[in-house]
């Protein structure tokens, strides 16, 4: 019985050690400022709106100060250390005159399979979202906030491009479906 348990600790450890891999290098290769095409399709009625945003990542490696605020933030246990994350900023674009909005930003990291945001995301609570990765280059998310469940695929194709698809129900409904697509530009 002691040895199944070893080997299933074993398997525990590697498959975390996996997922720590996958989400360092998929945050790693994220880092940079993307132009962001953004479409919203609000569902039933079929409204869409256009949206345009510069979003800045900054990948944080374990240990950094905005990952030790982030778990204070979470309250999650002193033993309980982040393990990677980025602080993310972002402003919209005017569409008439090109110029940048304000800038909203946040930190987010990552713990097992679940990915901790801090304040200023644009929900009044603290977010939290699990997750797993269907291929190296292929992330999913999904959170649920406020009765809502956001169920997003977020994924990197060659170093210059990612596409962002997002799913937002609300009692089992679908109410919104957003796609993104975003170019590195610097």
């Amino acid at each position: 019985m002691n040895q199944s348990n070893n080997y299933s600790n074993s398997v525990m450890q590697l498959g975390s050690k996996l997922e720590d891999s996958q989400i360092t290098t998929f945050l790693q290769e994220s880092e940079g400022k993307w132009y962001s095409e953004r479409r919203y399709y609000a569902l039933p009625n079929g409204k869409i709106k256009d949206v345009k945003k510069i979003v800045s990542m900054r990948f944080l490696e374990q240990g950094s100060a905005e990952l030790i605020d982030l778990a204070k933030l979470h309250e999650l246990p002193e033993e309980a250390t982040i393990r990677c994350g980025s602080y993310v900023e972002w402003s919209n674009i005017d569409l008439d005159t090109g110029d940048e909005g304000s800038k909203r930003w946040t930190v987010l990291g990552t713990l097992g399979t679940t990915m901790y945001f801090g304040r200023n995301f644009p929900v009044p609570r603290l977010v939290i979202a699990q997750y797993y990765f269907r291929d190296p280059k292929t992330i999913y998310l999904w959170t649920e906030e406020n009765g809502s469940l956001f169920e997003e695929e977020l994924k990197l194709i060659g170093k210059n491009y990612r596409t962002r698809q997002t799913v937002i129900s609300r009692a089992g409904h679908q109410q919104m479906i957003a796609q993104y697509m975003e170019k590195l530009i610097q």
